[in-house]
């Protein structure tokens, strides 16, 4: 009996291939690990049974049209707003992601980045090696202090209760907002987003993106947080305005920010380019070898509870 036919769109770990290859027939790009475009997508799942694909995929109406036999979709990522769910759900296809193993090393990463741009490290490390740097100073790269300040989190799912764990090694006052409220564990104190904007020192936005998330944060609500205040998105593109961010660091309405992730990327708003206030990552928050190797090989498991007629170790309802 034939294998069914597996199209993986970027390069994965070498472990999750042997895994996969005994029960699939499999197409990848491994050898070229460039981005997919559409037309490309459109061209090559034709024949495709399942499809492992990545959160730079954009898995539209059109791509799962053009795939009449396409059964499954496994996304190596927590979120799948880059996936038509009511396309998948009208031709009863299943969906599976990541969560869980990728909470740690991304709430590590958001504190990395807010230690980044509160204490502009990115800054000033390009000023020595740019050959500026003369002699010490009392104001040079004067930053603002994490340790004391009050730390405020947009989105208390997984990832921002991880975040808000950390906090006490900084002796800090942690304050949310969230849809509903979530179980206030780690000293979290819930406010309405009022409250959040105008209190905290520092914004850290994890909220899953979905229409209902679109500008989440837009020009209005930059201006109810502190001039000295830094904003770190560590969520999805688009949750925050990036023409009304963009503008709010040029006239230092805030502070600062810190950014791995923007709309449209990985074309960014080239505007982020000239400032100094803000620094940026290429959407690399849950990138440690140990937890991608996780993510690649929890979609892999879900392939394979698919084909075996098991139910998904982490399926997404739909």
């Amino acid at each position: 009996m034939a294998k069914p036919h597996l199209l993986i769109t970027r390069r994965v770990y070498p472990e999750a291939i042997e895994a996969l290859s005994p029960h699939f027939e499999i197409t990848d790009n491994q050898a070229n690990d460039t981005p997919t475009t559409k037309e490309g997508l459109v061209a090559a799942i034709g024949q495709a049974d399942y499809l492992f694909c990545t959160v730079a995929d954009k898995i539209d109406a059109d791509v799962i049209a053009a795939a009449p036999r396409l059964k499954m979709i496994a996304t190596g990522a927590v979120g799948f707003n880059n996936i038509d769910v009511q396309a998948c759900k009208a031709r009863g296809i299943g969906l599976s992601n990541t969560p869980d193993v990728l909470t740690e090393t991304t709430a590590d990463f958001g504190w990395a980045l807010l230690m980044a741009t509160a204490r502009r490290i990115s800054e000033s490390e390009r000023y020595v090696r740019d050959g500026q740097w003369k002699g010490w100073a009392f104001d040079q790269f004067t930053g603002v202090d994490l340790h004391g300040t009050t730390l405020g989190i947009l989105g208390m799912g997984r990832i921002g209760g991880a975040i808000a764990r950390r906090a006490s090694g900084f002796n800090m006052k942690v304050i949310y907002h969230n849809r509903s409220k979530a179980q206030q564990e780690y000293g979290a104190q819930y406010v309405d987003k009022a409250q959040l904007l105008s209190q905290s020192d520092h914004l850290m936005i994890v909220v899953p993106y979905s229409p209902a998330t679109h500008h989440l944060v837009t020009a209005a609500d930059l201006a109810q947080m502190k001039p000295t205040a830094t904003l770190v998105n560590i969520a999805r593109g688009g949750v925050v305005n990036d023409v009304d961010l963009l503008q709010a660091l040029e006239k230092k309405q805030i502070r600062a920010a810190g950014l791995d992730v923007f709309e449209n990327e990985p074309a960014l708003n080239p505007g982020f380019l000239k400032l100094d206030n803000v620094v940026l990552t290429p959407h690399i928050a849950s990138s440690s070898r140990a937890t991608r190797g996780r993510m690649v090989m929890l979609a892999a498991e879900n392939l394979l509870a698919h084909v075996q007629g098991q139910p998904l170790k982490t399926p997404v309802a739909i």
